[in-house]
């Protein structure tokens, strides 16, 4: 019951940061319910991918466009900025190529939405300092066997990571337990926030002028 509650909350913070009318991909959309809300609140064009038959019929049953195939091998074929944004919620830690991820989808969509359970969360941290096990949580609740997070990272690490790669953060959301918090000193999230949402869009490059390229590879005087 609790997942369900935490993923209402996290859908509402997403639908508020898209624009009406925009060409939206979601990669890992599950049983298509983040796109339903954005088909009837936002009026967006929507297209779900995900691996999962189960959750694609769930999709087909909510009249939600989607496609089945393996996010990862698919992200080839969508071209640059081809959509206003490209969603990627609590599906970045279950990849097995963040990184190729976040390059890929940073390039495919104008602006991008990343959301990911913070695996430094204090709660966390004292629970694998005193136990001496890997730690579970409401948001992170499987066994170290069985969970399907194969990259658990950190707010840290993210914000690192894109500062490395140019990849702008535009707006940051953090979540504790049920509820969004504007409280928590900025420096001291990846201690104390649970859940972190972002949105991003990659730094734009330079762009060369004709006249610079003349210039610089004009012949040079003796």
């Amino acid at each position: 019951m609790f997942k369900e509650i935490y993923l209402k909350h996290t859908y509402e913070e997403i639908v508020k940061m898209i624009e009406p009318d925009s060409r939206v991909l979601d990669l890992g959309c599950g049983d298509g319910e983040l796109l339903e809300l954005l088909y009837n609140r936002r009026n967006v064009y929507g297209l779900g991918v995900d691996i999962n038959t189960e959750e694609v019929l769930k999709c087909i049953k909510r009249g939600v466009s989607v496609i089945q195939e393996d996010i990862e091998d698919g992200i080839y074929k969508y071209k640059d900025q081809s959509f206003d944004y490209v969603i990627l919620s609590e599906t970045l830690q279950a990849v097995k190529r963040p990184d190729f991820m976040l390059s890929q989808i940073a390039r495919v969509g104008k602006k991008v939405i990343v959301t990911f359970p913070n695996f430094a969360y204090y709660k966390l941290r004292f629970k694998f300092l005193f136990a001496g096990e890997m730690p579970k949580s409401e948001v992170l609740p499987f066994e170290w066997f069985n969970t399907p997070n194969i990259h658990q990272l950190t707010i840290r690490d993210f914000k690192n990571f894109c500062k490395s790669n140019n990849i702008i953060l535009l707006k940051e959301i953090y979540l504790v337990g049920r509820q969004t918090t504007t409280n928590i000193v900025m420096g001291l999230e990846n201690i104390f926030a649970e859940e972190a949402i972002f949105l991003l869009q990659k730094e734009p490059q330079e762009k060369i002028t004709m006249k610079e390229v003349f210039v610089n590879n004009a012949p040079k005087g003796k």
